[in-house]
């Protein structure tokens, strides 16, 4: 009978012990809101779920043409253009600010580097005043919300800015990364990965502590563009536009560990409502400025098994580039950066809907979004 009992209660702690692992808080850097679940990360961005810092927001889709220097403006729920306006030159994404308060379109003036961030307003989808700022290719925000981080790609270098103003605070060169451009962070908040398109690798940067960690060169990468990490944290998941999948990345050892075959032309990664699917992008060329109407497709690719699920082609060929899904987590809006439109795909379906919009859409930006903060990009919400 004691062995009984002693034997129930080494399960008993044994089974305690497990469930308080489970259940263990994630000690994130200062000022980083807390995260409420350490097993997904992304537990706060499900479907509908909804900040009221988003309340009075329209629900728009807005889409920045690289060549004709304007956002169309789309409903969503009409697939109808609903305006349009001139923004600066070269616009490449629209990025949602961390306190979800305004939308900042990054032009960075490609040729010259004296790009331009255009504010817009959420609650009028109208723009405002742009600020003038060094070769804005993408734009990101430190997980404590004190830092706007634009993405000086040409410059390979990461301005740190004060989000109101766009004051620059300091910089960090990154001049081994060539063509540093899209980027996913630790979970704890304490370091970010940034892909190197030109260089065939990564960086990791210690966003405590300012300075690059360390540079990876991916074994048969070619040109890796976007990057999103799982929902526990631990593994990050790099497209590659001339691998045609993604790299697996440790992210604390920096390592490879995997590889998944997805489509021509990989590129944009969105992970799905639930947390459990990523929606992978594959443009349908392995060149810079693209085709039309090559082989392009969406993968769907299980984040337990990281196996690929489902493979959408775009009815006729297409580009699919890079967007997000939708509040509700129903449609997956991308870009079809070299036809002049944008798809709207059915998550459940695959099937597609296409609006014809202006020259070489890009960033677009699915809004409002569920989530309490945004980390940038074209919503990398948490």
């Amino acid at each position: 009978m004691i062995q009984r009992r002693i034997r129930g209660a080494l399960l008993l702690a044994a089974l305690g012990f497990i469930l308080c692992e489970a259940n263990a808080q994630i000690q994130t850097v200062p000022g980083m809101p807390p995260v409420p679940d350490p097993q997904n990360l992304y537990s706060e961005t499900g479907a509908d779920k909804l900040s009221a810092a988003v309340a009075g927001h329209l629900e728009r889709v807005y889409v920045p043409h690289v060549q004709s220097n304007d956002v169309y403006v789309i409903d969503p729920v009409s697939y109808k253009v609903v305006d349009r306006f001139k923004v600066g030159l070269n616009p490449q994404h629209v990025v949602p600010a961390w306190d979800l308060q305004t939308l900042w379109v990054t032009n960075n003036a490609e040729r010259t580097m004296k790009g331009s961030l255009t504010p817009i307003d959420p609650k009028t989808g109208k723009p405002g005043t742009p600020i003038d700022v060094d070769d804005p290719y993408n734009m990101y925000f430190s997980p404590d919300g004190a830092s706007a981080i634009v993405v000086a790609e040409a410059l390979k270098r990461l301005d740190f800015r004060d989000p109101p103003t766009m004051k620059l605070q300091y910089s960090i060169a990154t001049p081994q990364c060539g063509g540093i451009n899209h980027a996913d962070f630790a979970i704890d908040g304490s370091f970010v990965i940034f892909t190197c398109e030109f260089s065939k690798g990564l960086v990791k940067i210690d966003l405590v502590n300012r300075k690059v960690m360390a540079y990876l060169t991916l074994s048969k990468g070619g040109m890796p563009q976007d990057i999103r990490v799982s929902p526990d944290g631990s593994k990050f998941y790099v497209a590659d536009m001339h691998a045609d999948g993604i790299f697996v990345i440790d992210g604390e050892a920096f390592r490879e560990i995997g590889f998944i075959a997805t489509g021509m032309g990989t590129h944009g990664i969105y992970p799905s409502r639930d947390g459990r699917k990523l929606y992978v992008a594959n443009r349908g060329s392995h060149k810079i400025h693209g085709v039309k109407g090559g082989p392009g497709s969406v993968s769907v690719v299980d984040f337990a098994t990281g196996k690929v699920e489902a493979n959408w082609p775009v009815p006729g060929g297409g580009s699919p580039d890079m967007g997000n899904v939708s509040a509700d987590g129903r449609t997956l809006w991308l870009s079809g950066r070299y036809d002049n439109v944008v798809y709207a795909f059915d998550t459940t379906t695959g099937e597609a809907k296409v609006v014809k919009v202006g020259l070489e859409p890009h960033g677009l930006a699915v809004w409002p979004q569920p989530g309490r903060y945004s980390l940038g990009h074209t919503g990398n919400m948490r």
